[in-house]
């Protein structure tokens, strides 16, 4: 296993995660800051024999992992990928803010070198299960908004979990929110993704939430998940990563897997 990004808030959460599974062994660890450092030790899981490199070809080259786990900016993951892929490495993606033509391209490098990837934009289960609720309570009402909340770094605004969410519900058979266009433009009402207008809180002191209200006629729905640290996105990782051999092409979130 090789991460790219290790030094990062996520990136060392899935180096703990990897080394406490019996099944999976740390090989490679990159990224721009602590070079030449243990990457269990920076994670804070002691040392693990692998030092960070500043090098995604090299720490390929090196280590010639089975599977590579990017949880980088938007403005990498793609040159990561691709670097991967062309390696023949499959990739578990977890960098946020990927658009469509983003999607395309790393569909067609899939493709094209016959190696599969997953992107996810949340893996935590109870994320994955919010978005499915979602688009079943889009079949029995008219009326709904996003608000995702999440840590002052978090750079991209609406989240990929929200814009998923939204594209979910307006995709679902006999979804009311299906074709619809948001005739609301002013800016305080946040960003519309179809019919769904989405509202992006950034602050200290949050993680991951996000809460789907659903409003008819003399009744609200709220479905609301938490996430209280970044532990709750490792159950999903760890799938990912056992899970993403198998798989053929690009495959767009972890609803897949379950």
């Amino acid at each position: 296993m090789l991460v790219v990004g290790a030094a990062g808030r996520m990136g060392r959460e899935v180096v703990r995660a990897v080394l406490a599974e019996q099944d999976m062994t740390l090989v490679g660890a990159v990224d721009h800051n602590r070079i030449g450092e243990d990457a269990g030790a920076v994670a804070g899981a002691g040392p693990a024999g692998v030092a960070i490199s500043a090098s995604l070809p090299d720490a390929l080259g090196e280590s010639k992992p089975d599977v590579c786990v990017d949880f980088t900016l938007p403005e990498s993951v793609l040159g990561n990928v691709r670097t991967a892929i062309r390696a023949r490495v499959p990739c578990v993606v977890g960098a946020t803010g990927l658009g469509e033509k983003d999607l395309q391209t790393l569909a067609a490098l899939c493709d094209q070198h016959k190696t599969p990837a997953l992107v996810a934009p949340n893996f935590a289960i109870g994320a994955v299960l919010m978005m499915q609720f979602a688009a079943q309570a889009a079949r029995h009402f008219d009326a709904a908004e996003i608000i995702e909340l999440h840590h002052e770094g978090k750079v991209d605004a609406p989240s990929g979990t929200a814009l998923l969410t939204a594209q979910l519900m307006a995709r679902a058979t006999g979804s009311r929110f299906a074709g619809r266009q948001s005739s609301d433009g002013r800016a305080s009402r946040g960003r519309a993704e179809g019919a769904i207008h989405i509202h992006s809180v950034r602050l200290p002191g949050l993680v991951a939430h996000q809460e789907v209200i659903f409003g008819g006629l003399g009744q609200t729905l709220t479905i609301r998940h938490d996430s209280i640290s970044r532990e709750s996105f490792m159950p999903g990782v760890l799938l990912a990563i056992r899970r993403v051999r198998s798989l053929r092409g690009l495959v767009v979130g972890l609803e897949k897997l379950l």
